[in-house]
Formats: structure tokens, sequence, C-alpha cells
């Protein structure tokens, strides 16, 4: 594993997904690093990729209500814990459970263990509320995926809010999660 700046030099066997990442965080002058791994399914692989980019991994959770009519992605500290009543009260929303890999792949591209902040590139109808823990607005770096499970990015929180988000039309509510019992 190695991190580098910018997009990866080959991109040849890529998946589009991947590729419309970096072509878009290049086109809106997003600085970052990204490093290729395998698909981190231990937490001992994820603590190696975060050692790599030098800052903590952020949990993307994708989220929905009973109806599903209401999706949200919450953006927390990895290492904090999840409490769906905690989150629930914040967002005055009755029963979240984890959404269905399908609504995952249809309104933001991404399949399951490469939940991103990048997906909301793709949900065009803005149909998922950003939802992010206020510990990872207040942290320097969101360690996030290209929307696939195989590499990281290592982005500045601030290009995520004041360049990301704008650029693709979708706002953001900060949450305060404790994730203690």
């Amino acid at each position: 594993m190695e991190l580098k700046q910018g997009r990866p030099e080959n991109i040849q066997g890529r998946l589009p997904r991947e590729v419309r990442v970096y072509d878009f965080l290049d086109e809106i002058k997003v600085e970052y690093s990204q490093i290729d791994h395998e698909a981190a399914t231990t937490m001992e692989a994820c603590a190696a990729v975060d050692r790599m980019l030098g800052t903590l991994m952020c949990k993307n959770l994708f989220l929905c209500n009973r109806q599903k009519t209401s999706f949200y992605l919450l953006l927390m500290p990895g290492d904090k814990k999840f409490k769906t009543k905690e989150l629930s009260k914040q967002i005055n929303s009755a029963r979240l459970s984890f959404a269905d890999a399908e609504d995952m792949l249809k309104y933001l591209d991404i399949e399951p263990g490469a939940v991103s902040v990048m997906g909301l590139m793709n949900d065009k109808e803005k149909v998922v509320q950003l939802l992010i823990d206020e510990d990872v607005i207040n942290g320097e770096f969101i360690g996030c995926h290209p929307c696939v499970c195989t590499s990281s990015l290592k982005i500045r929180t601030k290009e995520i809010l004041e360049k990301f988000l704008p650029a693709v039309g979708h706002e953001y509510e900060v949450v305060k999660l404790l994730g203690e019992d």
C-alpha cells in the first residue's frame, strides 16, 4: 500500500464509478490522496488503511425510515458506536434501519462495503440527506472510499464541506452522537 497524491496513474481496469469520482474531484479542484488496498473486511485491515492514510476513516451508514420514504447517509467516526435511537431522536425520524443494497445502488451507485460521501455525486434527485457527526466536522481530514472498497481517499474536511457538497448540490445536518451505552 502506498499513499499517492491525486488520482491513480493507471485507471485501466477500475470501475467507471471510481473513475468518475477522480474525474469529478479533479474538475472541482479538490486535493486528495489515494491508496489502493484489499477490501478491508476486518477491523485490523481497516486500522492498517487508517494508518497509511494518517487519518481515521469515517464510518458511513446508509439508513432509511421504515416506509423507505426518507434516506440518510451518516458520516461518523469509525471508532464510535452507532445507536439508532440516539440519531432518530435528533432528526425526528422514527424507526431508522439500514437501507437495502438495491437502494444504495439506485441512489448512490455504491455497493455494500463501499458506502461513501462520494456517492452523493450520483444522487441527482437529492433523495439522500447527509448527516455528519460533529466529531467528523471538527476533524482536519475525512477518509472515505471513491465508491469502491478497494481504494481509499484522504480529503480535507473543509474541501468536502466547501467544495464537494456545493458542487453536488447537497447540504448537510450536523448531529451529535455520543456512542455510549
